[in-house]
């Protein structure tokens, strides 16, 4: 993959002041969750920040130090997270059928499948997708829903000048973005962070632990792609999301 050659604000774009000790739970996707929602139309995203003339002048090193090595940008306890997907997938899935969702798991088919992953054709092509997000397991006893699955909103794949691919879910309450990284012949890893609510842009990853995120994407359908965020810092024990043209 080639690296970005214009370092511009993508993952760090409006930097946002990191949460006091007081930090409020994420908030939930605002919009209820549906078994089958119905198609709706990509939205706009916020405006992006625009480069100043001092990065537009800094040096070619690309987004996230300009390599294509995710192990060299993810934390270590991200990395050891990453490490137990298989762990997250069982415990989740086993949960979800305990609490009685044997048959909301079987409705989604292949998106909640642990070995659904298609080898080749790994990168979804830039432009603009529907997503929605199903989260499986209990993080804690504060968040005691061993399913929730919501409705679609909007989500964007680009690729950079520099061949950066960056993925966002541009709209909901609970916001991705981060770089997509080569890793096996049936997934990328995903390095970003979450923002919530009204917040505008997105921190860097590394500024605020609850918000970065690790996880692996992988290409369950002709056009057809999941995010798997196992062990995520709020909420489940593994989060879902569901890309399609």
């Amino acid at each position: 993959m080639r690296r970005m050659s214009l370092a511009i604000a993508l993952l760090g774009g409006a930097a946002l002041a990191a949460c006091g000790d007081n930090r409020p739970a994420s908030p939930a996707e605002t919009s209820p969750a549906v078994s089958d929602p119905a198609p709706v139309a990509p939205q706009p995203a916020a405006p992006e920040a625009v480069a100043t003339p001092e990065q537009a002048a800094a040096p070619a090193a690309g987004l996230q130090g300009g390599t294509d090595d995710w192990r060299r940008v993810a934390s270590t306890a991200d990395a050891a997270l990453l490490a137990r997907i298989d762990d997250a997938w069982k415990s989740a899935r086993a949960e979800a059928k305990a609490a009685g969702f044997s048959d909301d798991l079987d409705k989604q088919g292949a998106l909640v499948d642990p070995d659904a992953a298609q080898a080749g054709r790994l990168q979804p092509p830039p432009g603009a997708y529907r997503c929605r997000t199903i989260k499986l397991g209990s993080r804690s006893p504060q968040t005691p829903l061993a399913y929730v699955d919501y409705p679609w909103f909007a989500c964007r794949v680009e690729l950079t000048p520099g061949g950066d691919l960056v993925l966002t879910k541009t709209t909901g309450s609970q916001r991705t973005r981060g770089l997509l990284y080569p890793d096996t012949d049936n997934r990328l890893v995903y390095v970003g962070v979450q923002a919530w609510g009204d917040e505008r842009g997105f921190l860097d990853y590394g500024a605020n632990v609850d918000r970065d995120q690790v996880g692996v994407l992988e290409r369950i359908g002709a056009n057809r792609w999941r995010l798997v965020v196992p062990w995520p810092k709020q909420e489940s024990k593994l989060e879902l999301l569901e890309i399609i043209r």
